[in-house]
């Protein structure tokens, strides 16, 4: 097929040979199978902004770091140069955590390179050596889909405890190869502890996995793992490797408000009477 444009630069450098066809066409990127030497890899090509369908972008972006100041104020004023580092910090930010979680053990594509807002990663297959399906395309048995959702789970809670969340994960962000699901799609991906939307968006994350392996397996409907493991972080008792139950007591004891208030003005008058005790020394 004719190489699209923004592949041209990495053909030129000798990083792809060809474009073999497009893949899919998503809300922020296209993706390509790409060949790169005897390997078939896949080459995902980021829209511009004002091409991206994928909405709340300020709100993914929250909390992460920019090392270069200038650009930090630039980013913060919309300027023209500012929106072009916003461009590549969005675009920087899904390479940047598959290195990161690819270390930790879970399962994305590794990934080999992003040039001008184009990522260069390993192509997912089946068994067959097909493209990988997405999970959303595959029937699952109930056993098959207890598994598979025990595996999704423990790459959540590894990239948990890389200190990332996915923030848009669903059955669409999910392709299934011969050992299962393998996590894609993570432009968006926030930092756990440095942004105020990573629990809510954790919580989404795994319920919309629970919520999808349960229509094959309902008793996981009944599991409540988002609250479980966001507990367990918060606490700084998470690991790779914690035993999970799948089960969360909430507190609903209600806070005693008249006591916390009684406490906060006997404290105040203590304070003053402190001050006053001191003045009179001071006569």
């Amino acid at each position: 097929m004719k190489i699209p444009n923004r592949i041209q630069p990495l053909v030129a450098d000798g990083l792809i040979d060809d474009v073999v066809r497009r893949l899919k066409s998503g809300k922020e990127a296209d993706v390509y199978t790409v060949l790169c030497g005897e390997e078939i890899r896949c080459a995902k090509v980021y829209k511009e902004a004002t091409q991206r369908s994928f909405k709340q972008a300020v709100q993914y972006q929250e909390g992460r770091k920019v090392r270069n100041s200038r650009n930090a104020r630039a980013m913060q004023k919309g300027t023209k140069f500012g929106r072009k580092q916003q461009e590549e910090s969005w675009q920087t930010a899904e390479v940047n955590a598959l290195f990161l979680l690819a270390d930790a053990g879970v399962r994305v594509p590794q990934p080999y390179i992003c040039l001008d807002g184009v990522l260069l990663m390993e192509l997912i297959t089946d068994a067959d050596g097909v493209v990988a399906p997405r999970l959303s395309e595959v029937i699952l048995t109930e056993d098959e889909a207890v598994a598979d959702f025990d595996t999704m789970i423990r790459n959540i809670v590894r990239m948990l405890c890389a200190g990332i969340v996915h923030g848009d994960l669903s059955e669409f962000n999910v392709l299934m190869d011969a050992k299962g699901p393998v996590i894609i799609d993570l432009p968006q991906a926030v930092d756990a502890a440095a942004n105020n939307h990573a629990e809510s968006m954790f919580e989404r994350d795994v319920n919309n996995m629970t919520e999808y392996y349960g229509r094959f397996a309902p008793r996981l409907l009944e599991t409540r793992y988002a609250k479980e493991i966001w507990a367990l972080y918060e606490d700084g008792k998470l690991t790779p490797e914690t035993i999970l139950t799948g089960r969360f007591a909430e507190n609903t004891q209600k806070a005693d408000v008249d006591s916390l208030l009684d406490e906060i003005i006997s404290a105040e008058y203590e304070y003053y009477d402190r001050q006053r005790a001191q003045k009179e020394r001071d006569l």
